[in-house]
Parts: C-alpha cells; structure tokens; sequence
C-alpha cells in the first residue's frame, strides 16, 4: 500500500450525497484547496478506522462517468486512474449510490470497479428510498457487484462505523494482479438495469407508473412525436384561449382613446397620448394573454417533471448536429428571452459547445418575438379550423417556431463544422420524479411573468415609443403639402434611406420605419407600427382601428410572410448582444453573430417573399 496513510476517495454521481457522506466521516478534520494546475476544488480530511488507524479521505468531484465532459470529470478520472501529476492513485474507493436512483448510479459504480482497487459501495439517502416506497437489498446488491454494500444515511451519520469497519476489511486485501477489461457504455448500461432490477425488493405502484410513463415519453420516437404534439396544443391554446382577454384590453384601451378624444383638445399633448403612449404601448400590452398562456404551459411542463425529459429526448436530434441535450436546457430558457437562455450556457462545460449554444440561442423564438408574430397571423391568416380542434392562426404559428427550432439546428451544425469545431459531449441527466404543480407556483411564475413584461412595456418600450412619436411628429408637415406627416418626418426622412436596401425583399416604409426601434425590443416593432398608423390616420375613427386590419389593407400578403420570415432570423435586442459580448470576453464573436443573424434574415425574407410572389400572393 502506498503512503504511511491510507488514500480513500469518495467518488459518485452529483447528487448522491458524497459531500454530506464526507463531512460526517470527518468533522472539522478538513482541507479545501485547489488541485494543481486547475481550478477545481480539492476537499480533503482524516476519519480513524475501528482499530484505530487514521485515514486520509478525498472528496472527488461528481462525476458521471469516467470519459469526461468536464474539467471536473477529468479531474475525478485521472485522480481514479493515477494520472493526475501532484496526486498519487487512491488506496480504495468509497463510491457513493443514490438508492432512490440505483439504475443510474450504478453505471458509474460498475465502471469505477473494473479499475482495480478495493471498493466499500455506500448505498446512501436509503430513508427518501423507504419514504417514497422503495426497498432494496444490500445483500444482492453486494453479490452481483462482487464488492461489500453498505446502507447508509450520511445527514444522520447512519451506517458510518459499519461504512469503516468494511472499509478496513478492504484496505487490508491485496489489489488483482489483472483488470477486467472495461466493458463499453451500452453493456454498463444493461448490466446495470439488471443489477438494479434483482436487489429491488419492492417499490409502490407510483414508482412503477413512472417507469411506464418514461418507456412512452423517453422513446426516441414516441417521445419526439409526444413533445411535438404538447407544443402544437400550446399554441393552439395560445389562440383559442386568449381571444376573449385581447377583446377586453383592446376595448379598454379604445374607450381610453374616445375619453382623452372628448375631453382634450387637438394638440401635441393629446396626440402624445393617444397616438404615442395608447396606439404605440396599447398595441404591445394586449399580446399580453397569449404571453401568459405560452408561459402557463411552460410553467406546467417544468413543475410537473416533464421538461428535463424534454432534454433527454431531445438530446439525440442535439448530437446530429453536434450539440448535446446540456444545450437544450439554455436553449429552451431562450424561448422566454435570449438573455437567460445565454447565461444558462454556464453549465457547458464543453467550451466550443457552450459558444455554439450561445451563438444560436438567439434563434430561438423569445415572447418578444410573439406581438409580432400574433399580430401579423391575426391580420393576414384567417381565425379558420382546418380540422377538428386545429386553428389555421395556431398552425401557422407553430410553424414560425418549428422554423425557428429548425434554422437553429442548422445554423448549429455550419457553425459546429466550421467555426466552432467541438464535438459532441455525451448527456447524462438525473430525471426528477413526476409531481402534481402547486397552483400557488404556478400562480407566482405567471405574475412574474406579467410583471416583467409589463415592466417592459412601460419602460424600454414607452421610451421607444415616445422617441419614436417625436422622429414621427416633427416637423410638421406644412398645410399645403402632399406628403403625408410620416413621410415628411425626421424618422419618414431615416427610412427613406433605408427602404432602397430592404425594398428588394418586399418590406415598404412602414418596415424600414419599425426595424431600427425593434433593436431595442423586438416588441417595439408593432408599437412603432402603430404610432405611425395612428399619426398618419385620416380621422380620429381611422386612428382608432386595430392596427392589425390597418396591416391587413395595406401590405400584401407577400410582404407580411417576409416581415414574419425576418424576425424568424434577425438578431435580437441590444441587451442580448450585450450578454453575448459579457459571456463571450469580446466583440468577436457578438459582431459574428449579428452579422450572420442579419444575413439569414434578409435571405430568408427575400426568399419568402419572391416564392409568395412567384404563387400570385
């Protein structure tokens, strides 16, 4: 044996409880420094055998396998093997099982044990295993892996002098002259479903329904078709259900206008009110339902378990263009807004993957996008079933973010072959337990929800909106001019400079007006659409239309498809390059990103519009 001292290392999975297992075993009697060379904590500490010998403990890094991902896994499998300069190889290990999740663990356990030293199995958190029905037998356990099993509850110090006294026993044997071949992922893998499937003794129905739902919803198959389907009814509902709630704003905000209207004279005040604030924040405001809704089917799928598996089925479509299912957790974050889904990256350890999830994460279709989107589908597609329970408006708008999902995954693969250059990690995951959502949580995450986008509306999208209504408003169009006061404005004069550049894939003035505001939000779009059409109107009824039909009489088909193929594509908010650049140390590589961003969206605009044109649209 090496070392006047004994080197035991507890190794595991996260979660298992190692930590807790290592700081009852040694008290106080701890050392935290970093491993040479990286930036990895080393925990350290001395605990005594029964007969008195003192033992030097090592707390690895969780771990999941021994081909890592991670610098942490690295760490752990070259601590493990005897490779790490400054470390010498552990005597034996302590490899720590969750019992509550003894088909994953023990992957681990039988990959650690094909390498040779003594090993003492700590089958811990056995109390939540009884709680929540679960029944397992140390003994079976021990014969099938060869190695001593002990059950123990580390946060109440349960087993721990018999946790030693095996451990002594272990430390006292010679290490084989010969290890066992390692056996490859899938044969780990089966090995331990079997293992598992033997020492369970009992567990309740519930456990049992879990792994019947997992069969269905796991399936590489079944369970992309299952998810497809929960998010083609997310956004059916996303229609149906917010029809009536968008009615009572919109009528709210129109009875605002005829009261200002009556009790105001006609001036720069009042066009300040109806035509900025009303007509250019009111626009966005009432989107606010379907936002909600889109957030309540979230909020559902996450509290219910279902979203995690969401990754891990998702992880196999993710490894076809060089991603893995840790990226999927950052990307789904950046349907809310890019901003959390970018900071999410942090847990990619792959550094080449975390850029390339950073990348593409503004590809996916944030709730800003989501005006924009309804606005357009509601003024262009028809409020049509085209089957029993399948709104056109809700199809068309599944489709805009399976596009999104699809041009990410492509953006994804280019950048992966030929800018980033990673390869894919393997994705393992703990799956949480199926529950019931607490209605107070799901309450609280919608009012959150509310607030920000509110908050949102009433502070970058007003300033926006009231900078945008000054470029509209002044000069004043003189009284014997043809121009109308849009055209004749400051902001009118800024886009004829830029209409000549998007004319090509059929955007007008209008567009050209709204695109530079919707750099500050994406949201900003329809309230600079608004303001505009509420400026120029004829008369106080035309100002007071929806903005929706006002579009639908004035732009063709063609160019509202390329208006919504643009913001598929177009980069986001300031603030997401912003982070990017935070995230990223640089302006490399948010300039590469906004660039290639803008060049998918003036393709993919252009080509939707001429294709449209090309069908008489």
């Amino acid at each position: 044996m090496s070392g006047t001292v004994p080197l035991v290392a507890l190794v595991g999975n996260p979660n298992s409880g190692k930590s807790s297992l290592f700081n009852a075993l040694t008290g106080a009697r701890q050392k935290i420094a970093n491993y040479p060379g990286v930036t990895v904590e080393r925990k350290s500490g001395r605990t005594a055998l029964p007969d008195g010998r003192p033992v030097e403990l090592l707390d690895l890094p969780g771990a999941y396998s021994l081909q890592p991902d991670s610098l942490d896994e690295a760490v752990t499998r070259d601590v493990v093997l005897g490779k790490f300069a400054g470390q010498r190889r552990p005597d034996a290990l302590v490899i720590v099982v969750d019992a509550g999740n003894l088909d994953n663990h023990l992957r681990f356990a039988i990959e650690l044990i094909g390498q040779g030293l003594p090993v003492v199995i700590a089958l811990n958190m056995v109390d939540l295993a009884e709680r929540d029905g679960l029944e397992i037998d140390p003994t079976v356990l021990a014969d099938e892996l060869g190695v001593p099993v002990v059950s123990t509850v580390a946060v109440r110090k349960r087993g721990l002098e018999r946790l030693l006294s095996m451990l002594s026993e272990v430390l006292s044997q010679s290490r084989p002259d010969e290890v066992d071949a390692p056996e490859n992922r899938k044969q780990i893998t089966d090995r331990a479903h079997r293992i598992a499937k033997r020492a369970i003794i009992s567990e309740t129905q519930g456990r049992q329904w879990t792994k019947r739902l997992d069969a269905i919803l796991l399936h590489p198959v079944g369970g992309v078709a299952i998810l497809l389907a929960l998010l083609f009814v997310m956004f059916q509902a996303v229609y149906g259900w917010s029809e009536a709630p968008i009615g009572w704003i919109e009528s709210g905000f129109s009875a605002l206008t005829e009261t200002i209207n009556a009790q105001m004279p006609n001036g720069i005040l009042r066009s300040f009110l109806t035509d900025g604030v009303i007509a250019g924040v009111g626009s966005v405001v009432v989107f606010l339902p379907q936002i909600l809704i889109l957030f309540l089917f979230i909020l559902l799928l996450e509290a219910t378990g279902y979203m995690t598996r969401a990754a891990f089925v998702m992880d196999r479509m993710m490894a076809a263009v060089g991603l893995s299912g840790h990226s999927f957790i950052p990307l789904l974050s950046s349907f809310a807004c890019a901003i959390p889904g970018i900071m999410a990256t942090r847990s990619i350890m792959d550094q080449k993957e975390r850029l390339a999830t950073i990348l593409i994460a503004p590809l996916m279709t944030c709730s800003a996008r989501l005006p924009v989107y309804t606005l357009i589908i509601g003024a262009f597609i028809p409020a049509q079933n085209i089957g029993p329970g399948i709104g056109m408006q809700g199809l068309v708008l599944f489709a805009l973010y399976l596009f999104g999902i699809v041009g990410a995954m492509l953006a994804a693969a280019v950048i992966q072959r030929f800018v980033t250059q990673s390869r894919s990690s393997s994705f393992l995951i703990e799956m949480p337990r199926y529950q019931l959502p607490r209605p107070s949580d799901i309450a609280l995450g919608l009012w959150q929800r509310a607030w920000v986008f509110l908050r949102r509306a009433g502070t970058i999208i007003f300033v926006a909106t009231v900078i945008l209504w000054a470029l509209l408003s002044f000069p004043k169009v003189p009284v014997n001019s043809t121009q109308s006061q849009v055209e004749y404005s400051i902001a009118g004069r800024i886009a004829d400079g830029i209409e000549p550049i998007i004319r090509p894939i059929g955007f007008n003035h209008d567009i050209a007006l709204a695109l530079i505001p919707a750099m500050a939000a994406r949201e900003v779009a329809v309230s600079a659409l608004g303001t505009a059409y509420a400026i120029d109107a004829e008369d106080e009824e035309q100002a007071a239309m929806s903005l929706g039909p006002q579009l639908a009489a004035k732009w063709s088909l063609a160019t509202a498809l390329a208006f919504l193929a643009w913001f598929i594509f177009a980069p986001q908010c300031i603030s997401t390059i912003a982070v990017t650049r935070r995230e990223t140390n640089g302006w490399k590589w948010p300039i590469f990103m906004v660039v290639y961003l803008f060049a998918l969206a003036y393709a993919a605009a252009g080509i939707t519009y001429w294709t449209a044109v090309s069908f008489g649209l």
